[in-house]
Protein backbone atom coordinates (compact mmCIF):
# COMPACT_ATOMS: atom_id res chain seq x y z
CA UNK A 1 0.00 0.00 0.00
CA UNK A 2 1.33 3.44 -0.98
CA UNK A 3 0.21 6.92 -0.12
CA UNK A 4 1.50 9.84 -2.14
CA UNK A 5 0.44 13.34 -3.35
CA UNK A 6 -2.13 13.33 -6.41
CA UNK A 7 -0.72 13.57 -9.73
CA UNK A 8 -2.45 15.35 -13.11
CA UNK A 9 -2.27 11.54 -14.34
CA UNK A 10 -4.63 10.07 -11.50
CA UNK A 11 -7.84 12.19 -12.35
CA UNK A 12 -9.93 10.05 -14.26
CA UNK A 13 -9.28 6.93 -11.93
CA UNK A 14 -9.80 9.09 -9.73
CA UNK A 15 -13.10 10.10 -10.41
CA UNK A 16 -13.97 6.74 -11.31
CA UNK A 17 -13.24 5.50 -8.02
CA UNK A 18 -15.25 8.19 -6.17
CA UNK A 19 -18.22 7.00 -7.94
CA UNK A 20 -17.95 3.65 -6.51
CA UNK A 21 -15.83 3.52 -3.12
CA UNK A 22 -19.22 4.15 -0.54
CA UNK A 23 -20.46 1.10 -1.96
CA UNK A 24 -22.79 -0.09 0.79
CA UNK A 25 -22.40 2.57 3.32
CA UNK A 26 -24.64 5.19 4.87
CA UNK A 27 -22.78 7.78 2.96
CA UNK A 28 -22.76 6.32 0.19
CA UNK A 29 -24.44 8.63 -2.40
CA UNK A 30 -26.39 12.06 -1.31
CA UNK A 31 -28.95 12.34 -3.72
CA UNK A 32 -28.45 9.15 -6.45
CA UNK A 33 -26.17 11.04 -9.06
CA UNK A 34 -22.27 10.58 -8.81
CA UNK A 35 -20.93 13.24 -11.25
CA UNK A 36 -22.74 15.95 -9.76
CA UNK A 37 -21.81 14.90 -6.08
CA UNK A 38 -17.98 14.55 -7.23
CA UNK A 39 -18.06 18.37 -7.85
CA UNK A 40 -19.31 18.76 -4.20
CA UNK A 41 -16.63 16.23 -2.28
CA UNK A 42 -14.01 16.01 -4.79
CA UNK A 43 -13.00 17.93 -7.71
CA UNK A 44 -13.45 21.38 -6.16
CA UNK A 45 -10.51 20.20 -4.17
CA UNK A 46 -8.58 18.83 -7.13
CA UNK A 47 -8.89 22.43 -8.95
CA UNK A 48 -8.60 24.66 -6.20
CA UNK A 49 -6.04 22.97 -4.18
CA UNK A 50 -4.65 19.84 -5.61
CA UNK A 51 -1.68 20.04 -3.27
CA UNK A 52 -4.29 18.47 -0.50
CA UNK A 53 -5.05 15.60 -2.25
CA UNK A 54 -3.89 12.06 -1.56
CA UNK A 55 -4.11 8.71 -3.16
CA UNK A 56 -3.98 5.29 -1.39
CA UNK A 57 -2.27 2.99 -4.64
CA UNK A 58 -2.03 -0.76 -4.49
CA UNK A 59 -0.63 -2.51 -7.09
CA UNK A 60 -0.81 0.42 -9.27
CA UNK A 61 -4.14 0.73 -8.71
CA UNK A 62 -5.84 3.77 -6.77
CA UNK A 63 -8.04 2.51 -4.04
CA UNK A 64 -8.64 5.32 -1.83
CA UNK A 65 -8.45 9.06 -1.89
CA UNK A 66 -8.44 11.87 1.08
CA UNK A 67 -9.55 15.40 -0.05
CA UNK A 68 -8.69 18.12 2.29
CA UNK A 69 -8.34 21.63 2.74
CA UNK A 70 -6.44 23.45 5.12
CA UNK A 71 -8.56 26.30 5.91
CA UNK A 72 -11.86 26.34 4.95
CA UNK A 73 -12.17 30.24 5.10
CA UNK A 74 -9.86 30.01 1.51
CA UNK A 75 -12.39 27.45 -0.04
CA UNK A 76 -15.69 27.71 -1.43
CA UNK A 77 -18.49 26.60 1.37
CA UNK A 78 -20.64 23.26 1.18
CA UNK A 79 -23.25 25.44 -0.03
CA UNK A 80 -21.80 27.07 -2.67
CA UNK A 81 -20.49 24.08 -3.71
CA UNK A 82 -23.68 22.15 -3.60
CA UNK A 83 -25.78 25.35 -5.14
CA UNK A 84 -23.75 25.15 -8.39
CA UNK A 85 -23.57 21.87 -9.15
CA UNK A 86 -27.27 21.86 -8.30
CA UNK A 87 -26.75 24.68 -11.36
CA UNK A 88 -24.24 22.60 -13.29
CA UNK A 89 -25.63 19.24 -14.00
CA UNK A 90 -29.72 20.69 -13.91
CA UNK A 91 -30.49 18.36 -11.09
CA UNK A 92 -33.72 19.91 -10.34
CA UNK A 93 -34.68 18.06 -13.34
CA UNK A 94 -33.93 14.44 -12.65
CA UNK A 95 -35.99 12.23 -11.10
CA UNK A 96 -33.53 11.12 -8.58
CA UNK A 97 -32.08 14.12 -7.02
CA UNK A 98 -35.34 15.37 -8.18
CA UNK A 99 -36.96 13.45 -4.95
CA UNK A 100 -34.33 14.04 -2.96
CA UNK A 101 -35.20 17.40 -2.50
CA UNK A 102 -38.66 17.03 -2.08
CA UNK A 103 -37.68 14.96 0.71
CA UNK A 104 -35.60 17.33 2.06
CA UNK A 105 -37.84 20.19 1.83
CA UNK A 106 -40.25 18.13 4.11
CA UNK A 107 -37.50 17.20 5.98
CA UNK A 108 -36.67 20.64 7.13
CA UNK A 109 -40.34 21.76 7.61
CA UNK A 110 -40.87 18.36 10.43
CA UNK A 111 -37.68 19.28 12.39
CA UNK A 112 -38.76 22.69 11.73
CA UNK A 113 -41.75 22.29 13.31
CA UNK A 114 -40.29 19.93 15.99
CA UNK A 115 -37.88 23.05 16.91
CA UNK A 116 -35.13 20.50 15.64
CA UNK A 117 -31.73 21.42 14.13
CA UNK A 118 -31.20 20.32 10.80
CA UNK A 119 -27.65 19.35 9.87
CA UNK A 120 -25.21 22.48 8.26
CA UNK A 121 -21.67 23.14 7.24
CA UNK A 122 -19.12 23.89 10.50
CA UNK A 123 -17.66 26.48 10.85
CA UNK A 124 -15.55 26.95 13.87
CA UNK A 125 -11.67 29.21 13.77
CA UNK A 126 -10.68 26.14 16.49
CA UNK A 127 -10.83 23.55 13.74
CA UNK A 128 -10.40 25.39 10.22
CA UNK A 129 -9.37 22.42 8.29
CA UNK A 130 -11.64 19.34 6.87
CA UNK A 131 -11.47 16.29 4.68
CA UNK A 132 -12.76 13.66 3.04
CA UNK A 133 -11.75 10.49 2.75
CA UNK A 134 -13.13 7.38 0.81
CA UNK A 135 -12.10 4.31 0.71
CA UNK A 136 -13.08 1.34 -1.93
CA UNK A 137 -14.36 -1.94 0.13
CA UNK A 138 -11.77 -4.68 -0.95
CA UNK A 139 -9.12 -1.90 0.12
CA UNK A 140 -10.93 -1.79 3.84
CA UNK A 141 -8.75 -3.16 6.94
CA UNK A 142 -5.69 -3.02 4.63
CA UNK A 143 -3.89 0.31 6.31
CA UNK A 144 -4.91 2.19 3.11
CA UNK A 145 -7.97 4.76 5.43
CA UNK A 146 -5.23 4.94 8.04
CA UNK A 147 -2.25 5.99 6.20
CA UNK A 148 -4.29 8.47 4.20
CA UNK A 149 -5.58 10.10 7.56
CA UNK A 150 -1.58 10.17 9.14
CA UNK A 151 -0.06 11.48 6.16
CA UNK A 152 -2.89 14.30 6.52
CA UNK A 153 -2.83 14.63 10.09
CA UNK A 154 1.09 15.36 9.50
CA UNK A 155 0.42 17.87 7.06
CA UNK A 156 -2.22 19.61 8.78
CA UNK A 157 0.30 19.65 11.99
CA UNK A 158 3.14 21.07 10.01
CA UNK A 159 0.74 24.02 8.05
CA UNK A 160 0.23 25.60 11.30
CA UNK A 161 -3.44 24.66 11.58
CA UNK A 162 -5.19 24.54 15.01
CA UNK A 163 -7.14 22.06 13.97
CA UNK A 164 -9.32 19.87 11.38
CA UNK A 165 -12.77 18.33 11.49
CA UNK A 166 -14.88 16.34 9.48
CA UNK A 167 -18.68 15.44 9.40
CA UNK A 168 -19.72 11.91 8.77
CA UNK A 169 -23.30 9.93 9.72
CA UNK A 170 -24.16 8.94 13.10
CA UNK A 171 -25.63 5.23 11.54
CA UNK A 172 -22.23 4.84 9.88
CA UNK A 173 -20.91 3.44 12.68
CA UNK A 174 -17.39 1.79 11.44
CA UNK A 175 -16.74 5.38 10.31
CA UNK A 176 -17.09 6.83 13.51
CA UNK A 177 -15.21 4.21 15.02
CA UNK A 178 -12.26 4.34 13.07
CA UNK A 179 -12.11 8.24 13.59
CA UNK A 180 -12.37 8.24 17.19
CA UNK A 181 -8.86 6.13 16.52
CA UNK A 182 -7.58 8.38 14.68
CA UNK A 183 -7.88 10.67 17.77
CA UNK A 184 -10.84 12.41 16.66
CA UNK A 185 -13.50 13.28 18.98
CA UNK A 186 -17.50 13.98 18.48
CA UNK A 187 -18.43 17.72 19.04
CA UNK A 188 -21.80 19.59 19.28
CA UNK A 189 -25.21 18.21 18.31
CA UNK A 190 -26.30 14.87 15.60
CA UNK A 191 -29.07 17.26 13.50
CA UNK A 192 -31.05 15.36 10.95
CA UNK A 193 -29.61 15.21 7.52
CA UNK A 194 -32.70 16.55 5.41
CA UNK A 195 -34.03 13.76 2.49
CA UNK A 196 -30.70 11.60 3.36
CA UNK A 197 -32.07 8.20 3.50
CA UNK A 198 -30.32 4.80 3.72
CA UNK A 199 -32.62 1.30 4.24
CA UNK A 200 -35.34 3.56 4.20
CA UNK A 201 -34.14 5.75 7.23
CA UNK A 202 -33.39 8.95 8.09
CA UNK A 203 -29.60 10.00 9.33
CA UNK A 204 -27.73 12.10 11.05
CA UNK A 205 -24.94 14.49 11.10
CA UNK A 206 -22.10 13.77 13.25
CA UNK A 207 -18.96 16.53 13.19
CA UNK A 208 -15.77 14.90 14.87
CA UNK A 209 -12.71 17.32 15.54
CA UNK A 210 -9.26 16.60 16.14
CA UNK A 211 -6.16 19.15 17.01
CA UNK A 212 -2.41 18.69 16.96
Amino acid sequence: MRIRAFEPGDRAELEALAAYAGRGAPTESLWGHALSEAAVYLTPYIDLDAGSVLVAEDGGALVGYLAGCLDGAAFPSEEQRMAEAIRAHRLVLKPGPAAFFARSLLDTAWAGVLRRPAAGTFDDPRWPSHLHINVAEPARGTGAAEGLMRTWQQRVAESGSPGCHLQTLVENTRAVRFFRRMGFAEHGPAPLVPGLRHDGRRLHQRTMVWQP
